[in-house]
């Protein structure tokens, strides 16, 4: 073997063992916004212009998930020739905190902002989404409408957000919170804060007096 070819093998082994390395430290080769570590996102997921999202480290992501910054609309598949669409262009800002565990099939779509901060436990068939559908016309089918009410929206630190859930747009869920199986929030929540219902409804509140979970 001649110099030539010895080193050209030696380069795409280091580059091999790069990936690896690349794959071992983030569970990932997705490019993402930043380099998260210790990034576990189990397939399959269904991404959209994920270099404008944000992860931070030790995230664990389960099957089914599916993370969108999305920066027009209609997309290719939403669009129609038969119809006229106006293009919407968007800056979107996706940013996942430290530590957030997501199990499966939950669906993140923004178009403005949504922040999910540290330490977030995601359950599973859970739709985040900072804007809507529009229907202002019955006659066209509302795929091909524009999108509104775009508001963004925040969960804080430590909050537990259970199965089946919808977060609306401009909802900010308060930190240490806790949203029931099945609820559909559409108004803001307070830190420490147990809620449940659709529309999701406050039914406790943590008492920082008497150190217990107290009934609204």
């Amino acid at each position: 073997m001649n110099t030539t070819n010895a080193y050209l093998k030696k380069m795409k082994i280091a580059k091999y063992l790069q990936k690896i390395f690349l794959l071992l430290k983030t569970g990932s080769t997705i490019k993402f916004a930043n380099k998260p570590i210790n990034l576990t996102i189990k397939k399959p997921i269904n991404l959209a212009n994920s270099e404008r999202i944000f992860i931070g480290d030790n995230v664990n992501f389960g099957r089914g998930c599916t993370l969108y910054a999305i920066t027009n609309y209609p997309t290719q598949k939403m669009s129609s020739s038969k119809y006229k669409q106006k293009i919407q262009i968007f800056n979107p800002l996706l940013k996942i905190g430290n530590n957030v565990t997501a199990t499966s099939n939950v669906m993140i779509s923004a178009v403005k902002e949504i922040i999910i901060e540290d330490d977030v436990m995601l359950a599973s068939n859970i739709f985040i989404g900072d804007h809507q559908h529009g229907y202002d016309n019955p006659y066209i089918p509302y795929k091909y409408q524009p999108i509104f009410r775009i508001e963004p929206i925040k969960i804080k630190k430590g909050c537990w957000i259970g199965n089946n859930c919808i977060i609306m747009p401009g909802v900010t869920i308060g930190k240490y919170s806790i949203i029931g199986a099945n609820s559909v929030v559409t108004y803001s929540i307070p830190d420490q804060s147990i809620a449940y219902g659709s529309p999701a409804k406050v039914i406790k509140r943590w008492d920082e007096m008497k150190k217990k979970w107290m009934v609204k």
